[in-house]
């Protein structure tokens, strides 16, 4: 398998989702490329907008993106179900894309969708979640399985976006949120 910089597919696939109109945010370690230090991601975590409509199409887009990809779409109906992923092998670099449902119901999904923020990567506008909200999902992925990659990239992210966020909202959702313990030492009281 071939070893490539993960950003070549990303643009691929925000090319894609633009092209079917389907509204996303990019998460994860490849956003924290963005706002925080780089370091190593082995996948590609994209929250999406998907209706029933579009989904077939997806599945199809995703087919031609290159040569033996995988991505079930009994599994893309089942995450829409559920509201839950669905994932996406690409079969020239073995690059792994997660698909999560935006939440419609959930209202911090649907004010960090509102959040996002295009950044240029390799010449095309990609839409990123905000170095706020990503603070704030690390902290919950770090509630609900303590690794501690989850608290060096919300430290990597403080050290190098840390002037630049947005503390109010940070504290609002810190608190809605439950995530006083977690982000207490760290971002609220780091940055005022």
């Amino acid at each position: 398998m071939e070893q490539t910089d993960p950003r070549h597919l990303l643009v691929k696939i925000a090319k894609l989702l633009k092209k079917l109109r389907i509204p996303y945010l990019v998460t994860g370690g490849i956003a924290v490329l963005v706002w925080g230090r780089p370091r190593f991601t082995a996948d590609i975590d994209i929250v999406v907008e998907l209706e029933e409509n579009n989904l077939k199409k997806l599945k199809e887009g995703l087919m031609k993106l290159g040569r033996s990809g995988y991505v079930d779409e009994e599994l893309m109906r089942q995450a829409l179900a559920d509201r839950g992923e669905f994932n996406f092998i690409d079969g020239q670099t073995g690059v792994k894309v997660d698909f999560w449902l935006l939440k419609e119901k959930d209202f911090f999904d649907l004010s960090r969708f509102k959040r996002r923020v295009a950044k240029n990567i390799l010449g095309e506008k990609i839409y990123f979640t905000s170095p706020e909200d990503l603070i704030l999902i690390k902290a919950i992925w770090y509630r609900m399985s303590p690794m501690s990659r989850q608290l060096e990239d919300i430290e990597s992210i403080l050290k190098i976006s840390g002037k630049r966020l947005d503390m109010k909202y940070l504290r609002k959702w810190t608190g809605k949120l439950g995530l006083s313990k977690i982000l207490s030492g760290r971002t609220l009281s780091q940055q005022t």
